[in-house]
């Protein structure tokens, strides 16, 4: 898919008008269309869309590995994605996070992701978090071009084993994770971070990769360091240049 010219602009400079050109970030809708139904559109980037549609599906918890993927196929004319997959599709995608009742809500995770992370001890050093972090802005080359573009990366002691970028934060994890199933990466206990701020709904995907250690630039939700406490992940906001600050289970980042 080819990428789109730059747009023409009028720059001002201390009140002084000029003509420019700049690179903008591209919006395209997805639309999904699953075992013959159509499902939901995904508003995306355009690049690398298979590893999209299977992370998507995967953090669904519609497919555990690439052979419950029997078809894939892309439009791009008509930005339609076609798939067949072996699982049985319920009659309303369910979210990942429930909703407790009561006058106020409550998030809480999977039962099944609460058993398999509280299980676990896990040791992370602060000195490979702030080189992933170093890695993943290296990475970004799309963001210095012209803004508006999120990026994400998992990796661990050995450095950055996987990288992705969107116009959706919560779509850099749907790419991560299938980026993981088609080169057979395991990220059981790796690091992600992020440029985004992180809320409910990405911890849940990072919990049900097994992810142990989340961190972003910016900072996370409230609803979000519940989670993390439940889930058994720690998670650091503003990593910046020497600097972090520890949300949940500073335990586990080591100095």
């Amino acid at each position: 898919m080819e990428g789109q010219p730059p747009r023409k602009i009028v720059r001002v400079v201390h009140g002084q008008r000029q003509a420019a050109e700049r690179n903008v970030v591209e919006e395209y809708p997805l639309r999904l269309r699953v075992n013959g139904r159509e499902l939901a559109t995904l508003v995306c980037s355009p690049h690398q869309l298979n590893f999209l549609l299977a992370g998507f599906f995967r953090l669904q918890g519609f497919i555990d590995s690439l052979d419950d993927i029997l078809s894939m196929g892309v439009c791009d004319d008509y930005g339609l994605a076609e798939m067949r997959i072996r699982t049985e599709l319920p009659e309303r995608l369910q979210p990942t996070l429930t909703s407790g009742c009561g006058t106020g809500i409550a998030y809480n995770l999977p039962q099944n992701l609460l058993d398999i992370s509280q299980q676990r001890s896990r040791s992370y050093s602060s000195e490979a978090l702030f080189l992933l972090m170093k890695e993943l802005q290296t990475e970004a080359e799309q963001y210095r071009n012209h803004g508006g573009i999120h990026s994400a990366a998992i990796g661990g002691s050995e450095g950055l084993l996987l990288y992705a970028e969107d116009i959706g934060r919560h779509n850099t994890f749907d790419r991560l994770a299938g980026q993981a199933l088609f080169q057979g990466v395991e990220l059981q206990d790796k690091m992600l971070v992020t440029s985004g701020r992180v809320s409910t709904e990405m911890v849940a995907k990072a919990a049900r990769l097994g992810v142990g250690l989340i961190a972003s630039r910016t900072s996370p939700t409230d609803k979000a360091i519940d989670l993390c406490e439940q889930a058994g992940i720690t998670l650091v906001g503003y990593l910046r240049g020497n600097t972090m600050e520890i949300y949940s289970h500073p335990q586990q980042l080591q100095s």
